[in-house]
């Protein structure tokens, strides 16, 4: 299973990078929820976190991402994650510490994915 969400999380990389809806809509079941914080709304179905995301797209070039898959239980996976956003106009770089559960499905695509991210000082 760790081979599963280690494969899932580089489809997400490469998806946040090209922003294409069909490596979006690759990542998810149809009837998918996706929470970009606990406390957030969930966006729910495959269209519509597509169309979510690219609202809310970051550029290829803005960030780059690390990640690792620290724990796996049945068919939930933890990842951790450090986002580094360049600095851009007035805004100074800025880095994110991210913790992402997925539970997966079956066939490799995510059922449920949460964020949670806390921006670092300094």
């Amino acid at each position: 299973m760790r081979d599963v969400a280690s494969a899932w999380v580089d489809g997400y990389v490469r998806a946040w990078r090209s922003n294409d809806p069909d490596d979006i809509g690759r990542l998810f079941t149809d009837d998918a929820r996706y929470l970009a914080s606990p406390a957030a709304d969930p966006v729910t179905g495959r269209d519509a976190i597509v169309a979510w995301w690219l609202e809310n797209a970051d550029g290829p070039e803005d960030a780059t991402f690390s990640s690792e898959v620290i724990g796996i239980d049945g068919t939930r996976a933890f990842v951790q994650g450090v986002t580094v956003y360049r600095a851009d106009g007035d805004q100074p770089e800025r880095t994110y510490d991210n913790l992402w559960v997925v539970d997966l499905a079956d066939d490799g695509r995510v059922s449920s994915y949460t964020e949670w991210y806390i921006r670092r000082r300094g």
